[in-house]
């Protein structure tokens, strides 16, 4: 049996036209390689050591255990394919061990990703909960402190850190102080949170573990109401209570821990850990948010402001859109409309009468104005012309002509604007 064929040899990329014989005689049966044009034996590879590799459709390509890698016998067209497989029965054989080893590794890979899925699911966020109790606060602390740094800079582009009020004295600070220590007051928590004003663009408030907490100028801004800004307030220091920060820097962790083991890549945390946070955010930002939401809504009984008004301020900071609900499921933040259900269940009965304010209207209006508007400076004027005939002559511009204005228009109040 001879069929056509082309040859590599595995030790240089030449590609040359060739026929294959089958020798039934040799011991062992041996896949004998001849030129095309003068009929010499190129190669002469045992029958025993020829495998499959893998290949197009209506070719059978051939690799040998005993040459170099990159040797190939690849033969074409169906009825030649056909001819190789009946002399060659072992390439029947390899070729069903082949197809037998890619569904082992399809069902193993299978197995390892539902594995992962599970460890994700089931095991980062128990792994979690239950690190987070073992983080003394001391090293939370410092961890914040090192990320407010971070932050700093990011809020800045690089510049310098603007806070609204740095006197811990003014009535603002003394008064917002008061507010988280009366909410914290009778908790058992390790941490004093702080509440820093800053001056920014984003609507937003932030905290991070072990307690600093920004609540951004564009954030007061936009507050109306005294409920707004406390229930803000409030949902912020929720988050430092239960240590969510920390949670979420430990589930990040493993996350990124997790997935370099799977990509075997336990070197390059860096890159696994980017890709597991954009894994866990979604997942622990949902429950966390509404863990917040109903430390608020304790708060608000407490101190007896209406939890409703955080929901007010969602509406016009962040509200919904058909966008954002048809990307919910990977929204790191429930939608706006399902906060505010949440908040509505925690408000009082309609009928209840309102407490009374928790800041006073000075203190409130100190708070209100703790970021005020940045003046634009004024151009400095040039030194006054008392006489114009001083000045050198020079041609007047078409502009001036048409006008009658001249450089003493900007100092000499009597001369006619363009």
């Amino acid at each position: 049996m001879e069929f056509a064929a082309r040859y590599q040899d595995g030790l240089v990329a030449t590609v040359r036209d060739a026929h294959c014989v089958i020798d039934l005689a040799a011991e062992p049966v041996a896949l004998v390689v001849l030129d095309s044009t003068t009929r010499d034996i190129i190669d002469r590879w045992p029958a025993e050591d020829v495998y499959l590799l893998h290949t197009r459709a209506l070719e059978l390509r051939m690799g040998n255990r005993r040459k170099p890698s990159g040797a190939r016998v690849a033969i074409m067209g169906l009825a030649n394919m056909q001819a190789a497989l009946g002399v060659l029965p072992a390439l029947r054989t390899d070729q069903r061990s082949d197809l037998w080893r890619q569904l082992r590794t399809i069902v193993l890979a299978t197995a390892a990703l539902a594995a992962v899925i599970v460890a994700y699911v089931l095991g980062v966020p128990l792994i979690a909960d239950r690190l987070v109790g073992f983080v003394p606060p001391s090293w939370e602390t410092r961890i914040g402190d090192t990320a407010g740094r971070q932050m700093e800079a990011t809020l800045t582009n690089g510049g310098s850190f603007k806070v609204c009020d740095a006197d811990p004295g003014s009535i603002a600070n003394v008064a917002i102080a008061r507010f988280v220590t009366t909410t914290f007051d009778g908790l058992d928590s390790p941490f004093t949170p702080t509440v820093t004003v800053v001056r920014s663009d984003m609507p937003n408030a932030f905290s991070l573990p072990g307690g600093r907490t920004y609540f951004l100028s564009a954030m007061l801004d936009a507050t109306r109401t005294q409920d707004e800004f406390e229930g803000v307030l409030a949902h912020e220091l929720g988050h430092v209570y239960y240590r969510h920060g920390m949670h979420t820097l430990i589930a990040t962790s493993a996350t990124g821990l997790l997935v370099g083991f799977v990509l075997g890549d336990m070197t390059g945390l860096s890159v696994a850990g980017a890709f597991g946070s954009a894994l866990i955010d979604n997942r622990f930002s949902r429950i966390d948010e509404a863990q917040a939401d109903t430390f608020a809504g304790r708060t608000a009984t407490k101190l007896g402001f209406d939890i409703r008004g955080l929901g007010d301020l969602l509406d016009r900071v962040a509200g919904d859109n058909a966008f954002s609900r048809a990307f919910a499921l990977f929204s790191n933040h429930p939608l706006t409309d399902e906060r505010r259900r949440a908040l509505q269940a925690m408000a009082p009965a309609p009928g209840t009468p309102s407490g009374k304010p928790f800041f006073t209207d000075a203190e409130w209006t100190a708070i209100r104005a703790m970021c005020p508007p940045v003046q634009m400076p004024t151009p400095t004027a040039g030194p006054a012309v008392t006489d114009a005939s001083s000045l050198p002559s020079s041609p007047a511009s078409p502009a001036e002509a048409s006008t009658g204005a001249s450089s003493s228009s900007f100092t000499d109040p009597s001369a006619s604007s363009p």
